[in-house]
């Protein structure tokens, strides 16, 4: 049996790294990121054009089951990897991080909602790592913005005041502190991505005092499998047969 591993997530790479030499597996990448880490085994990179597209790669491919361990947040390509193997019967299954405790965050359902939370609460100078897409909501902000992406935004989506660091975690949380100390942080604005790659900002935030916002996920499409772990992937894949 052959499976597709949509991946371009460390839990992707794990799974992929623990299924190799056993099972017959290829890995998918958006190619969003430049010089992204790659996966064990082979790997391809771009979009499939939609359903449909992915349809017609999955006949061509034969592939006998779909692994989604994309981020929490590619909410579209989720879809529709449901969708396209709910019509074609073939096993699917969602690898998704748990997401973190909120706490006393500032829980809410989109960038456009959390530009609105920074407004409303007249949050001055905040640290925004909500990725480069995450931007453009902020645009016509009138605060100053410490922006943290891995790829530079569009410049038209980037909010007046604002300094750009470019980088890839994982982060500490000793760099983090120092970072907000550094930059008088007083918000920070996050998505809930959940893992430990980038949770230190949460721990120097609450270190600090300094309020959250945070952008709840996307839910995941009606009825489809989904676990927690890569150990737990690794068996719904053997246990396939």
């Amino acid at each position: 049996m052959r499976v597709l591993l949509l991946g371009g997530t460390a839990e992707g790479r794990a799974l992929a790294k623990a299924l190799h030499s056993r099972i017959d597996i290829v890995s998918s990448l958006a190619g969003r990121v430049p010089d992204p880490a790659l996966p064990v085994g082979p790997v391809r990179v771009g979009g499939f054009g939609g359903v449909d597209g992915l349809r017609r790669w999955l006949l061509d491919e034969r592939i006998g089951a779909v692994i989604d361990a994309t981020h929490p947040f590619a909410a579209t390509m989720t879809a529709h990897a449901a969708q396209a193997c709910a019509e074609l019967q073939i096993p699917h299954l969602v690898l998704a991080r748990p997401a973190w405790d909120p706490g006393d965050a500032i829980v809410v359902e989109s960038d456009t909602k959390a530009a609105e939370a920074v407004a409303r609460h007249d949050f001055s100078r905040v640290f925004l790592t909500t990725g480069r897409s995450g931007t453009r909501a902020f645009a016509g902000s009138d605060s100053w913005f410490l922006i943290r992406a891995v790829t530079e935004p569009d410049p038209a989506a980037l909010p007046r005041r604002h300094q750009l660091v470019l980088s890839r975690g994982p982060y500490r949380y000793d760099g983090e502190l120092a970072l907000m100390r550094e930059h008088r942080i007083d918000a920070l604005v996050t998505k809930n991505s959940g893992g430990q790659m980038t949770r230190a900002k949460l721990d120097a935030a609450a270190a600090l005092g300094i309020p959250v916002v945070m952008v709840a996920r996307p839910p995941l499409p009606a009825g489809v499998a989904a676990v927690g772990s890569v150990e737990q992937a690794a068996q719904w894949v053997t246990g396939l047969g």
